[in-house]
């Protein structure tokens, strides 16, 4: 959060892979500093091409339903991460799980941990040589993640009062693929992020347009120093805030839409 407000930040959605552990406390420095945190989470789902990144805004840290649903996602990607530490031991790499649940500090485990311990270690030159190497799909390290389905976790997360998006498409996703998402509960699409070029920027944001569906951006910072070309610095994206205040509509009108069902 302070961070953040070096940055010139107004704003900021925490969204870490599977776990909103981190939201009360960035929220009460927030207040503190005068930068608004949109409370979040990035889960994983399941996608034509293999995976497929959801962002979920404005969840409620402590939610039983939600936790409950989290907390076997982080055991799943423990299991994960073990068995990538397993075929990279077979393979002579000096690695431990112990290591990777430390690079994690608390976190979900993921291969950027993973990948980490692979630098700290001297097996890869950088983060993105480790996963070049080692643990993109197709290598030697890489182990398959088990996925929900689009529609299972979008209902989860409109069941708490939250809204989803798509985390940074890139060239996946066709109009009638997207369509098919939007069908399945997806609210928005992440226009704007690190790795998309001014043209796939421009594709999505048409596709957005013309589904009806929120604009989303973010800088994907990870916290690392070596950033590669998927992240950038904290603030380093230039998101306007009226993108913000589309998504607090759509979420008010999801919210009065729910209601009304019920009555």
């Amino acid at each position: 959060m302070r961070r953040a407000r070096a940055a010139g930040l107004a704003a900021i959605a925490l969204t870490d892979h599977d776990t909103t552990d981190g939201v009360p406390e960035a929220e009460r420095e927030g207040a503190t500093l005068g930068v608004r945190v949109v409370s979040g989470c990035e889960f994983s789902v399941k996608a034509p091409w293999g995976e497929l990144h959801l962002l979920g805004y404005f969840l409620p840290p402590g939610h039983p339903q939600l936790e409950e649903f989290l907390a076997g996602t982080r055991a799943a990607r423990r299991r994960r991460a073990e068995q990538m530490v397993g075929r990279l031991q077979r393979l002579g790499v000096n690695i431990a799980i112990d290591d990777v649940v430390s690079a994690a500090d608390g976190g979900a485990l993921g291969r950027p941990h993973v990948a980490r311990v692979l630098v700290e270690r001297g097996a890869s030159a950088d983060i993105n040589d480790a996963f070049v190497r080692y643990l993109g799909r197709g290598r030697p390290g890489y182990v398959e993640k088990p996925l929900p389905q689009l529609g299972q976790v979008a209902a989860l997360v409109h069941g708490v009062g939250g809204i989803v998006a798509a985390a940074h498409l890139g060239e996946h996703g066709s109009e009638g693929q997207i369509r098919q998402f939007q069908e399945q509960g997806l609210d928005g699409l992440e226009v704007r992020h690190p790795s998309h070029s001014p043209a796939t920027e421009r594709r999505l944001a048409r596709i957005a347009g013309q589904l009806g569906l929120v604009v989303t951006g973010g800088s994907d910072w990870h916290g690392d120093t070596e950033l590669g070309d998927a992240h950038s610095p904290l603030g380093g994206q230039d998101i306007p805030g009226e993108w913000l205040e589309a998504l607090e509509r759509r979420r008010a009108n999801l919210v009065a839409q729910t209601r009304h069902a019920e009555s």
